[in-house]
């Protein structure tokens, strides 16, 4: 009989720091044997991180006991960051962890295709335009081969293309196709040699009132082909619900500000089939067995394993490891590769877990290079009164392998600490999605057994070998960098194969707006000791570069030095790229090590090409003072003192009548009216500065969560209008409006090259006050004549501007610079 005597009252359910070794408590392990017991699984798919539904996930993981996971098709690489600057590559890398940490929360797994996040999309036919859409279905059938989902659920509606973004609907689409197509042994046979073919058997659509319009048409649509669930279910092995799991794990995409408040109680999910047969009773795996009987061979196992839930022993898990090392033996003889494969995953960490066992192989190296020297300590400590002997460990990729015969006896830990060699043929830690040049729409992966794989395996794993009560099995633990630090205590982080030395630009683009030579800045990090080298500026024909190289000499591992070139450009306008050149007279570097560390997902360090786009340009501009009020977070700032303004940024709570006099123009980051409350109240300072000769330039803001409507002196109307192709043809609807003559000329050719979008959340209404710049439209639509407002305001301007300046200015448009310094010289 389980013991839960007054157990409950002191269960809290906990939530480690994403780098700290997992450690289950009692209940978390009985959880974890009816996972065990349960053999139903759920594919829930949909575009984006963030596009997941937490509470059903959760539902299904916690109450169902199934395997569930998310198939996100890409990494949101094309959104924006709201927790620091990181965005394309790096913020694809940041959102793949927070789902990641999201589903260590609700129980989830997590896959992932090869496409790229290019950005807002309207059509599904345009997505599958930018994206390969015959490898993207390779993708989602391999997952779903791999997983063999019972279900699988859309998170969008297959069936209304045109009415949410264009990723959305394209994934319901793929995943209506792949339903079928995955069964069919004629589709991508090639996979056929590390998976099976394999049939779900019901799709269903996670619909709501919002796909309806209103709720008052989801009340009267019919729903007999619905399936409901009441998700705001209380856990008390855990003293959390249902709805409070999936809020925490909803807080984890913290890049996009999704920090959800908990709900309790009663709270419904809707399901409609799409395909497969209705479930009369309301059950999703009505018809499927999800027992142990569904494999050859697995009845014998289902009933050891019934027999350990039945028995469990909340105070002495240990007792249970009999039984559990007898089913550990009976599954590995089972033919089924999938079922043996993925529950032998689940049934050792079990047995670890019952036994108390602690298992760890960290190094005090942070970042390792190749045919360096590592020092590994390890530990090994049995907490229970089983009966453990350590034969030995071996690790991969180092070639190292060590003998132990060691008895674990109860709470006497065992430690060795050994030497390694990092071998010169190991790959370096990067996400493997960006070890290749990718398209706009596609990632590039080599190594096809990577893809649908969330990350990059650790690059060296410890497998400790073990008996328990005389029969062998092994774990297998990632080689970490273990530190202390003073404020957080032990802290364990990923450990890093790097390059021997990064070598970093300061600036991802230079512009030069005459010919006066301009100070490039090369920062050269050392990752070994006694590091010697040249260090060069690779430069185009035309450019000239003074030194030519600089000698380089580190003697310590960790050593960091700038060094700074000056770069003249050529007579004309020209556009290029630089990179720096490391090179020890053995091997070239180019690269630089970044590493993004927040709290809430493990360090990750990408190692991305090493460059600059430099740019003569030959850009006038008025004025020389601007004031910038944070918003959401982008580069605006930097890349107006690139071409020469003198910028200051300032919190909203700063501004004040007498500080804005010093300042030629006021400039609102993007979605500042979102963000900050602070403004609202700011607002009358800043119109009373553009009456009396200022100008003010609104940057975009979402149409969710303004904070005012009063966005300007006069009548607008912020909407979700936006034009997402890049390349669409601009009008100049006021061709002799200051604002394209003065200081430049702005032609057509300034809005080639464009990046991602034209712009978005353009306004749709506006009072006559406005006159409206600029006309552009995506194919098959109306054009759209808000994404540039001009007004004068007393003795000054009023700007309203959708475009994108945001995304153009890292990526170095020269059309897109030439625009905004005319904006910013209005009245001047």
């Amino acid at each position: 009989m389980k013991k839960l005597i007054l157990l409950f009252l002191f269960i809290s359910f906990q939530f480690t720091k994403a780098q700290t070794p997992q450690k289950l408590n009692s209940s978390e392990i009985f959880e974890n044997i009816q996972k065990l017991n349960f053999l139903g699984s759920v594919l829930y798919l949909a575009a984006h991180p963030d596009d997941e539904n937490t509470r059903l996930i959760s539902y299904f993981s916690n109450k169902l006991h199934a395997r569930t996971a998310y198939l996100s098709l890409t990494r949101g690489d094309g959104g924006q960051n709201l927790i620091g600057p990181e965005i394309r590559e790096l913020l694809g890398v940041i959102r793949t962890e927070e789902l990641l940490a999201a589903r260590k929360i609700d129980g989830g797994e997590q896959f992932f295709t090869r496409a790229n996040d290019f950005g807002y999309s309207k059509t599904p036919q345009e997505t599958l335009e930018i994206w390969n859409d015959e490898e993207v279905m390779r993708d989602v059938i391999k997952t779903i081969r791999k997983f063999q989902p019972d279900v699988i659920i859309n998170r969008f509606d297959h069936r209304t293309p045109g009415t949410t973004h264009g990723h959305h609907t394209t994934s319901a689409m793929l995943s209506v196709e792949a339903f079928d197509e995955a069964a069919n042994k004629n589709v991508y046979p090639e996979q056929l040699e590390n998976v099976t073919t394999w049939q779900p058997k019901r799709l269903f659509f996670n619909t709501s009132w919002w796909f309806y319009g209103s709720q008052e048409k989801f009340d009267e649509a019919d729903k007999s082909n619905f399936l409901t669930y009441d998700i705001g279910t209380y856990y008390p092995v855990k003293g959390i619900s249902n709805s409070e799991i999936a809020s925490v794990s909803r807080s984890q995409h913290k890049s996009q500000g999704f920090g959800n408040t908990s709900e309790r109680g009663k709270s419904t999910e809707y399901i409609e089939l799409i395909k497969g047969s209705y479930p009369e009773n309301g059950n999703i795996f009505e018809g499927i067995n999800t027992t142990w009987s569904r494999v050859k061979g697995g009845k014998k196992i289902g009933k050891v394993l019934k027999e350990v839930e039945e028995n469990y022993d909340f105070e002495h898990p240990d007792k249970s490891l009999p039984q559990l090392m007898e089913a550990y033996q009976l599954i590995q003889k089972l033919d089924d590769k999938h079922w043996r494969k993925f529950k032998t995953e689940e049934i050792s960490e079990i047995i670890a877990a019952c036994a108390g066992l602690y298992l760890e192989a960290n190094t005090s190296t942070e970042f390792a290079t190749k045919n360096s020297t590592i020092e590994i300590n390890l530990e090994a400590t049995n907490r229970s009164s089983a009966t453990i002997q350590l034969e030995g460990i071996s690790f991969s990729n180092i070639n190292k392998e060590i003998a132990i015969n060691s008895a674990l006896t109860n709470n006497d830990p065992f430690y060795k600490n050994i030497s390694a060699e990092i071998p010169k043929n190991i790959n370096y830690t990067n996400p493997y999605w960006l070890n290749e040049p990718s398209s706009l729409g596609m990632y590039t992966v080599t190594d096809k057994s990577l893809i649908g794989l969330p990350e990059t395996p650790a690059p060296i794993q410890a497998e400790f070998v073990l008996k328990i009560d005389g029969k062998n099995i092994s774990f297998k633990r990632d080689l970490v960098y273990k530190t202390n630090d003073p404020v957080k205590g032990e802290v364990f982080k990923p450990l890093a194969i790097v390059p021997e030395v990064s070598v970093a630009l300061e600036n991802s683009t230079l512009i030069f707006k005459d010919n006066q030579p301009k100070k490039v800045t090369v920062k050269v990090t050392a990752y070994k000791k006694d590091l010697e080298g040249n260090l060069s500026l690779n430069i185009p024909e035309n450019w000239q570069v003074n030194p030519k190289n600089f000698e380089i000499k580190f003697k310590q591992k960790g050593a960091s030095q700038s060094f700074t070139f000056t770069l003249t450009p050529p007579e004309n306008d020209e556009e290029a790229f630089i990179n720096p050149v490391f090179t020890d007279g053995d091997e070239t570097f180019t690269q630089e090590v970044n590493v993004i560390n927040y709290d809430h997902i493990p360090q990750q360090t990408v190692m991305l090409p090493a460059k600059t786009k430099v740019i003569k340009l030959n850009i006038q501009k008025k004025g020389n003072n601007i004031a910038y009020i944070q918003g959401a977070g982008d580069v605006v700032p930097e890349s107006l003192q690139a071409i020469g303004y003198n910028v200051e940024v300032m919190e909203a709570s700063e501004i004040t009548s007498a500080k804005l006099k010093n300042f030629d123009a006021v400039v609102i980051g993007i979605r500042a009216y979102n963000t900050q409350q602070d403004l609202v109240y700011k607002q009358p300072i800043l119109f009373d500065y553009v009456e009396n000769g200022g100008t003010m330039v609104v940057q975009y803001n979402t149409t969710r969560g303004l904070k005012t409507q009063n966005l300007a002196p006069y009548s607008i109307h912020v909407s979700r209008d936006r034009v997402t192709d890049e390349f669409s043809k601009v009008n100049f609807l006021a061709e002799k409006h200051p604002v394209l003559n003065s200081p430049n000329q702005i032609t057509h050719n300034d809005f080639d090259g464009w990046v991602q979008e034209r712009g978005l959340y353009f306004p749709d209404e506006w009072s006559e006050e406005f006159t409206p710049i600029l006309g552009m439209k995506d194919k098959g639509e109306e054009e759209l004549k808000g994404s540039l407002l001009i007004a004068e305001y007393g003795k000054g301007y009023y700007v309203y501007t959708g475009l994108s300046f945001f995304r153009e200015f890292p990526a170095g448009v020269s059309g897109a610079y030439k625009l905004f310094a005319n904006i910013l010289s209005l009245g001047k």
